[in-house]
């Protein structure tokens, strides 16, 4: 049966391994991303969580090959041994020191200049969703007119709500290029 050190020292192992070094060096590459706060903040942590995860076990890949290159007997992760652990928190203090002088931690407001945009990016989202539909409906009325007889109304009446469609897709591209070019 595992003892309570035993469990503690697996935690803490899983966490420098998977976790904290990853996360601290991304608060320190990017201090101005906040967690938990504001509109996308779902996003934000879903984000940050997951380069957490990839980047800290991108660094223990590193340090253990390093570590297996330097050493003259070779190396091996023992926990009676914790180099690996040992070299990963070092790694994630001087990382979290990085991101303390740069303000990561800090709970109040982004400071600095505002990230500028570019010309015509304000409703770039917006007018892909809004294609994408009509691309959609388009397809619809393809399929809707391949099954209906040829000479019908219905058909005729599929026609031009095709046309229609196209023409507004054609109309959206336009006002697009339109501010674009100005």
């Amino acid at each position: 049966m595992a003892g309570p050190t035993d469990v503690l020292s697996v935690v803490v192992g899983a966490l420098l391994v998977f976790f904290l070094p990853g996360f601290v060096m991304t608060r320190a590459l990017w201090p101005e991303r906040r967690l938990l706060r504001g509109a996308g903040s779902a996003r934000a942590l879903l984000e940050t969580l997951t380069l957490s995860l990839v980047l800290s076990v991108v660094l223990t890949v590193l340090v253990g090959y390093l570590l297996v290159e330097i050493s003259p007997g070779g190396f091996q992760a023992f926990w009676r041994d914790p180099v690996l652990e040992a070299v990963l928190g070092g790694i994630a203090l001087v990382a979290f020191v990085a991101g303390l002088l740069q303000g990561a931690y800090f709970r109040g407001p982004v400071t600095g200049e505002p990230i500028a945009t570019g010309h015509g990016e304000e409703g770039a989202w917006e007018l892909g969703r809004q294609l994408e539909r009509l691309r959609e409906r388009e397809r619809q009325l393809k399929r809707a007119l391949a099954r209906a007889p040829a000479s019908s109304e219905g058909s005729v009446r599929l026609r031009s709500e095709l046309e229609e469609v196209r023409a507004e897709v054609e109309s959206v591209r336009r006002q697009r290029e339109d501010q674009y070019a100005s």
